[in-house]
């Protein structure tokens, strides 16, 4: 204990640092230039968020939307094909089909979202939607061709051949069990990544995270399957192919978000949320499909996790699976990228690791 000139004890310095330099040591205590940085990087998702969500949602406009066209004859399919195509703002890709039967079966094959069938007699025809393709859809579809109706002096019955469930309100509960499905994958693999460091230590950890995350996939594709389907009664289908599907969903994004972490770090952890949350959600056609999305959302949309995953439950749980083989290629690929680049990186920090120590 250090004392005064006349023997006294000398004081304690304040508790705070005794001025200006003291205040500015504890703030950099406080936040460290890494955590810093962090906000930065958190505020630029969250920006990034902002406008990515009322970018692609603020303003629905139809473009191309597959549609049948059956007439009685050929020239009055040709001339009804042209006349929809040449509407302003392209809202409509109509093409010609031979009769009704095959434009419901290209309906139920996913591969057109609606027909319009000429009546031979009378000004009153038909449009056929599938509403389980997404209410808003077609929605904007009965509204396009009702117009293009109006103006040639007809009139127009919609029939809907390929119905939600009473349970699935405006079929946004594909869209919604995907979301879960995709935020416990990411959940799950930040928790693997950052529990014992920041970086997988070896291939061997890498593999067991993997192998976890696997494990747990399996359990959340069946309980979201099942709380969708028996418990909600929101989606029909069968629980056997959604929880294939929920299972391939989560272990895509896990395996996406740890090969974010291996390859950047915690930091990785914000890309994948910017991939799967930022960028996937609102292309995921779930509240509005592609054809109402901006350019930019519906050409990104059916390559991310999302919106494949949402495109492939609303094919198993309405349409037979027909349509989903192509959005489980484009998951199934995600998953193994990502598997591949968790171990690459593991098993070159562990290479990095022992050169260096032999040095």
């Amino acid at each position: 204990m250090t004392r005064t000139t006349d023997g006294s004890p000398e004081a304690p310095p304040p508790a705070g640092g005794g001025g200006p330099q003291g205040f500015a040591a504890e703030v950099r205590d406080a936040v460290s230039l890494r955590a810093a940085l962090l906000l930065f990087g958190v505020l630029a998702l969250q920006i990034a968020f902002i406008t990515s969500y009322i970018g692609a949602f603020h303003k629905p406009e139809p473009h191309e939307i597959p549609l049948a066209v059956v007439t009685p004859s050929a020239p009055l399919t040709e001339e009804t094909v042209t006349r929809l195509a040449a509407l302003p703002g392209d809202p409509l890709d109509p093409r010609a089909t031979a009769d009704e039967a095959v434009a419901r079966e290209r309906i139920e094959n996913r591969e057109i979202d609606g027909a319009l069938v000429v009546a031979p007699r009378g000004t009153t025809d038909r449009l056929l939607v599938a509403s389980a393709s997404g209410a808003s859809l077609s929605q904007a579809l009965t509204e396009v061709v009702a117009a293009a109706e109006r103006a040639q002096g007809r009139s127009l019955d919609v029939v809907d051949v390929v119905p939600g469930s009473p349970g699935d309100a405006r079929g946004l509960s594909s869209f919604y069990l995907v979301v879960g499905w995709c935020v416990g994958g990411y959940l799950c693999a930040a928790i693997l990544a950052i529990s014992a460091g920041a970086r997988p230590a070896n291939g061997h950890r890498a593999l067991i995270r993997l192998g976890a995350l696997l494990l747990y996939s399996i359990a959340a594709g069946l309980l979201g399957a099942v709380i969708a389907g028996p418990v909600l009664d929101a989606l029909p289908g069968g629980v056997p192919a959604l929880w294939g599907l929920g299972a391939l969903v989560v272990f895509t994004v896990g395996a996406l978000t740890l090969a974010c972490q291996g390859l950047a770090g915690i930091v990785g952890i914000g890309l994948a949320i910017l991939l799967v949350v930022v960028l996937g959600n609102p292309s995921a056609g779930g509240a509005y499909p592609y054809p109402l999305l901006p350019p930019f959302w519906r050409a990104i949309g059916p390559a991310l996790p999302p919106g494949a995953g949402t495109f492939a439950a609303r094919s198993i749980s309405y349409f037979r699976g027909n349509g989903a083989g192509g959005p489980m290629l484009v998951l199934a690929a995600w998953a193994a990228a990502g598997s591949l680049i968790t171990v690459v990186c593991a098993l070159r920090r562990t290479t990095g690791t022992t050169g260096t120590a032999g040095r």
